[in-house]
């Protein structure tokens, strides 16, 4: 259904598994919802062996879901390179996941695509459930029969599904058996041709016991895979609650040898000879009572021995431990070259194998395993890359094998630096078999001047030895150089200033004959270096202040002269017949008009 990347969540600064649903299926509105129900299914499930879900969404048509990432191994993995599991280790993973489907099985919920791909075993042991996309509530119909699709995968299928396509929580218990055999055995239960076969085999057989391909399984373990497989769903165990309580039990029959007895040697592990030695000792014939005693001299035709003349040996007590003696270190010296510890046997060959594999193959020709570690770019971990003494060569038994196994490819993660000094960082990077990179500086808003901003690669990317990883150190808030916007339109200059990551204040106002309204008659500060959302305040301009001009008909000119100076006006006189009266008749701005200070106004003076 999807497409799975590691990404950066970036809010968080974390990694996740980012699963994007394929383009043709994101048009497809029913595989849409089931790819959402998924982030539903697993939201409600907060438990430790359950893969989280952290969100879900869409992005120009692209469906998501950002989850959890697990660094680890999944269980096809695992049995790939270790082959049929011990007992114990097929039931310590085995539990969890029946702790994560139990939850899912109480919160009403079923998986229906339980396999060994959806088992993974994180790097520290623990053991984590994925894909719940297929997840489907118990109480709602399950049935695929009206669409014609069966979902999940066929090797794991209950026969309910496949007959009659229907699952419930039962039909995850199904699955788990399966599960517990093929660890049990390294091989599924039912296998054919084509899906059809494999289908048809679930229907119309019973799953085998794993005792039958591998003759080291408990009786125990067989009863348990057979009761979580019974082909007939009320022969099961209800839900996975009930199928851990089960194998608990039958786990606690088990001593600790029926535990950890593993699987027979993987197929070109080279055994030793064994040379058994007889309790018994075949006294020849001469020595043997016959119900005479021989008489001195007698001699039987065809013996090896014959009787001292001299008498019976009953009469040399001296003689007979002299031969018991010579029977004891004939019989010491031949255990000793041949099965015990001055006896030699054959390296075998085991370079190729897994360390397990390679440890009981050493054991079984009586030779002590020690393993030292070195990484390999192309050699699996945990499989085995030289030994030494070489395979073939004959070495007392006994004798120390050393055993070198991969660590897979040589990985390290990078440090967290952000927010350390540049010494502290350099240091970290050198300490974690690192190289420094490039160091470069940046303005930063959050981070204080002289400490990290950000690494290439980012942190806890897994990195070769002496990968360079890059620094940028912060250089400090970035100075912003304020312009003068004094007379220049206030709109303008709070744009400009706005987008320069400072804040305007633009409220105050004041009257002006000299700057257009609407225009800054004045900033604070005036010009200089600020930092982003330090505050710039601006003076905006009223245009120039208006005064009522007075009513100065029939007053003389000069306290009509006086009243408008006083105002602010600017007075132009004109006399008519000489304006010998000194009265004035007329004025060019009329009374109670509002008019600019230093407007000039004409008095006309009779």
């Amino acid at each position: 259904m999807a497409s799975v990347y590691i990404a950066l969540d970036q809010r968080l600064d974390r990694n996740v598994a980012l699963k994007v649903m394929r383009d043709d299926l994101s048009r497809d509105e029913s595989f849409v919802q089931r790819f959402r129900r998924e982030a539903r299914s697993t939201a409600i499930l907060s438990h430790p062996n359950v893969v989280a879900v952290y969100d879900q969404g869409e992005d120009d048509g692209h469906v998501f879901l950002a989850m959890e990432l697990v660094n680890g191994l999944t269980l096809r993995q695992v049995m790939q390179s270790e082959g049929p599991l011990s007992p114990r280790a097929a039931l310590d993973i085995l539990d969890p996941v029946l702790q994560a489907l139990g939850a899912a099985h109480s919160a009403g919920l079923i998986h229906r695509d339980v396999k060994p791909e959806n088992v993974i075993l994180r790097d520290d042991g623990m053991v984590k459930v994925a894909d719940f996309g297929l997840a489907r509530a118990i109480a709602t119909p399950t049935s695929t029969a009206e669409t014609g699709i069966l979902l999940g995968t066929v090797a794991y299928l209950s026969p309910e599904q496949v007959e009659r396509g229907i699952s419930d929580a039962r039909s995850d218990v199904y699955a788990a058996g399966l599960l517990l055999f093929e660890m049990l055995t390294g091989t599924k239960a039912f296998n054919g041709d084509s899906p059809i076969q494999v289908a048809y085999q679930h229907v119309h057989h019973d799953v085998p016991s794993p005792s039958s391909l591998v003759d080291t399984v408990p009786v125990e373990l067989d009863h348990l895979v057979a009761r979580a497989s019974a082909r007939d769903p009320e022969g099961r165990p209800r839900d996975a609650n009930e199928l851990l309580a089960e194998m608990r039990s039958s786990r606690q029959a088990l001593s600790v040898a029926e535990l950890d007895q593993g699987p027979a040697v993987a197929a070109g592990a080279v055994a030793s000879p064994t040379i058994t030695l007889s309790r018994t000792m075949v006294i020849p014939r001469t020595m043997q009572s016959s119900g005479t005693e021989p008489t001195p001299g007698s001699h039987a035709s065809g013996s090896r021995w014959h009787l001292p003349p001299s008498g019976p040996l009953r009469r040399r007590p001296w003689l007979v431990a002299l031969i018991a003696l010579a029977l004891v270190m004939s019989a010491g010296s031949l255990y000793f070259f041949t099965v015990g510890p001055g006896g030699k046997t054959a390296v075998p060959r085991v370079v190729g194998s897994t360390s397990a594999v390679a440890r009981q193959a050493l054991a079984t020709s009586h030779l002590e395993a020690v393993v030292v570690r070195s990484f390999d770019e192309t050699v699996k971990a945990g499989l085995v890359l030289a030994c030494d003494p070489p395979a073939g060569r004959e070495i007392r038994r006994g004798s120390t094998v050393t055993l070198t196994v991969s660590k897979g490819r040589e990985r390290y993660d990078v440090p967290e630096l952000v927010g350390r000094t540049q010494a502290e960082a350099e240091q970290r990077v050198t300490d974690a078999l690192l190289m420094v990179g490039k160091v470069s500086k940046a303005f930063s808003e959050t981070m204080p001047q002289g400490q990290v901003i950000s690494t290439s690669p980012a942190a806890k990317t897994s990195v070769k030895r002496a990968t360079p990883v890059a620094l940028v150190i912060s250089r400090g808030r970035e100075p912003i150089q304020l312009a003068d916007w004094t007379g220049q339109p206030v709109d303008q200059a709070v744009a400009a200033i706005t987008a320069a990551t400072l804040k305007v204040d633009a409220t105050k106002q004041a009257f002006s004959d000299t700057v257009p309204k609407g225009s800054v008659v004045s900033q604070s500060p005036a010009n200089g270096s600020l930092f982003a959302g330090e505050l710039v305040t601006l003076v905006v301009s009223k245009g120039p202040e208006l005064v009522v001009v007075p009513n100065l008909i029939s007053q003389q000119e000069a306290p009509a002269k006086a009243t408008l100076e006083a105002l602010g006006f600017t007075v132009k006189i004109e006399r008519a017949f000489g304006g010998i009266f000194g009265t004035v008749r007329l004025q060019s701005t009329p009374p109670g008009t509002k008019a600019p200070q230093g407007t000039t106004i004409t008095l006309t003076v009779v």
